[in-house]
């Protein structure tokens, strides 16, 4: 949610920040603005809207120029989306953008309306803009370190003074902010993608600590002026890798970069065709102590790790709980010493996440981290860490992220059903030669996309959708559900098949489109007769299920088919395929922005 950037150096500044703030536009936005020292004097231009809207708007009034300044896309909080509301927000002296939310901004902005400020937006940003302000003395370090001490909540901060030209300040709690390192300029960022044209070096701002960017030199501080020797890191990602490459969008690119990002993130983690997690932190001595397992995540995350549930507790018999992040972490949880909480999220950032982790610790429990982000909140704190090697992700409908979320649980299972003596090596070996398997079989799935575009072309007039399914395939009709209402937005639920009579076949009528997912064996015969339930009912049934199995006409009206020699318990890597696949084609034939859905964000770093 919210994305920062801030330039010093030797380029045209606002080609900078436009550039870099098309980066994060993945991250959800709805209006956005610059401010550029422009012979020194602090240039605002901002507008609501997208960023093509804020350019219109320079073409029309002029942009600033100049080698210094910052920049924000703003997903609403306090106040509107307008144009006054948009960031950046100044006082007299000191221009601010901030990612997060001031929880104490009301109080704060009742003392300073008494002491004779007066304020233009309905934002908590203006309100630590004025504060800054109002304790300025001419240090802005010291101002900086003043105003943070009395602002609660979360934040990260570009701040510019219009007496230091050529000088961005920046500070972070909670919300993440990094420091780029070029050749004579220096960048502040909310993500690595939005600097990566111009360098791959970069210092992670902690808690509390100040960055001072000016064209030859940066500086890092703590609250007490003292100034911090910090690891200069490299990001491994490429600038193509933040790039669409001939795809349409970055979503349909993201689908097809799954079978690499699946091989590249359980191969290392594989060693004599056994997983191996000890560079990770997990030894089996350490698996072999976990009692419970908490698996803690929001939306695709949390999907992911309710496939998680299902093959944890099949293979090492071990009871899992998935929990729902902001509601784990105000229910008082049952945790304590000897259980295992798994944190499972995108970016690292994701706020109920963190609060979630950070609980769960206070508790006593071990915690495990199942991250994309390198050196974000979630992966520093966590007491061991799987890093998932998607790569950038940009749209925002998660899909390449969820895939090697799933991979990853599928190796942190069978290395803990070998740890808890309930499979043998031989087992073992044979399922991890399975998962080495997928991406080759994601690939075969994914050259049947034209059946997708068909499937697409009959739902997008649909006023709502269901999916169903049986015990994993329940678990991949969540995850279906999800990323067609995120991005079609097409009212559609998931539902356990075996549940319908028990309400929801009561939403049934002449034409409802209703997807259903039949791959588990075990289950098949009885999904079946659930699914001609719903047909008897008037339901148009797309049917995703094995190729050799050919449904009658009171089953399915169209059948899209996974290769036969998949094992069911791996068959949510192949079967989500096509459930990601309708949702994008049927998002475009409805003329969406696919890759950046209405009132969504990327990374949810705020409550």
């Amino acid at each position: 949610m919210c994305g920062i950037v801030g330039y010093v150096g030797f380029r045209d500044c606002t080609d900078v920040l436009m550039d870099a703030l098309s980066k994060l536009e993945y991250r959800g936005y709805d209006s956005a603005g610059i401010a550029v020292f422009e012979n020194d004097e602090i240039k605002v231009a901002k507008s609501k809207g997208r960023l093509a809207d804020l350019a219109e708007k320079m073409k029309k009034e002029g942009k600033p120029a100049g080698h210094s300044g910052i920049g924000h896309t703003r997903w609403a909080t306090h106040g509107e989306p307008s144009d006054i509301n948009s960031h950046p927000h100044s006082g007299e002296r000191v221009t601010i953008v901030h990612n997060g939310i001031i929880e104490n901004y009301k109080a704060l902005k009742e003392f300073l309306v008494k002491e004779g400020c007066c304020f233009k937006s309905d934002t908590d940003t203006e309100v630590v803009a004025q504060l800054l302000d109002y304790y300025y003395d001419g240090d802005p370090i010291a101002t900086i370190s003043c105003v943070t001490k009395e602002l609660e909540g979360s934040y990260a901060l570009g701040v510019i003074f219009a007496d230091f030209p050529d000088t961005v300040f920046a500070i972070r709690r909670e919300s993440p902010l990094i420091v780029g390192i070029g050749d004579k300029e220096s960048f502040i960022a909310s993500d690595v993608t939005a600097i990566l044209r111009y360098t791959k070096n970069y210092y992670l701002l902690e808690h509390d600590e100040i960055a001072v960017l000016s064209r030859y030199s940066t500086s890092i501080y703590d609250l007490h002026y003292h100034k911090l020797n910090k690891e200069l890191k490299t990001a491994d990602w490429d600038i193509s890798a933040a790039e669409k490459g001939g795809y349409e969008h970055f979503m349909l690119k993201e689908i097809f970069e799954q079978p690499e990002a699946v091989k590249t993130t359980i191969t290392p983690r594989i060693t004599d065709g056994l997983p191996d997690l000890r560079e990770c932190g997990i030894t089996m001595e350490k698996l072999a102590s976990f009692k419970n397992i908490f698996v803690v995540a929001c939306g695709t995350a949390m999907h992911a790790g309710v496939v998680g549930r299902y093959v944890i507790e099949k293979l090492a018999r071990i009871p899992v709980n998935v929990e729902i992040a902001s509601e784990f972490r105000y229910r008082e949880p049952i945790v304590s010493e000897g259980d295992l909480v798994i944190i499972i999220s995108q970016s690292g950032e994701t706020a109920d996440s963190l609060a979630a982790l950070r609980l769960a610790k206070s508790l006593g429990a071990e915690t495990l981290a199942i991250v994309n982000a390198k050196g974000s909140s979630i992966a520093r704190e966590a007491d061991m860490l799987i890093y998932t090697h998607a790569g950038p992700e940009i749209a925002v409908a998660s899909t390449k992220a969820y895939m090697v979320q799933i991979a990853v649980m599928y190796l942190f299972a069978f290395e803990l059903a070998l740890a808890k003596g309930m499979t043998d090596e031989a087992e073992c070996r044979r399922l991890t030669g399975l998962l080495l398997k997928t991406p080759d079989i994601i690939q075969d799935v994914l050259k049947n996309k034209k059946e997708t575009q068909y499937i697409a072309s009959g739902l997008i007039s649909a006023d709502s959708l269901l999916y169903i399914g049986r015990g994993l395939d329940y678990a991949l009709s969540m995850e279906g559900s999800l990323k067609l209402k995120e991005i079609s937005y097409i009212h559609s639920e998931s539902y356990a098949a075996g549940e319908l009579k028990h309400g929801t076949i009561s939403l049934i009528s002449d034409g409802t489109p209703v997807i259903a997912v039949a791959t588990q064996s075990n289950l098949f015969d009885k999904t079946i007769s659930n699914i001609k339930e719903v047909k008897a009912r008037g339901a148009k049934v797309i049917l995703v299920c094995r190729d050799s199995y050919v449904p009658d006409k009171d089953v399915a009206d169209y059948k899209f088919g996974l290769p036969d020699d998949i094992e069911d318990l791996l068959m949510p890597m192949a079967a989500v395929v096509p459930l990601q696949l309708i949702a994008y084609y049927t998002s475009v034939l409805r003329g969406n922005d696919v890759d950046k859905p209405r009132n969504l964000a990327k990374s949810v770093t705020v409550e």
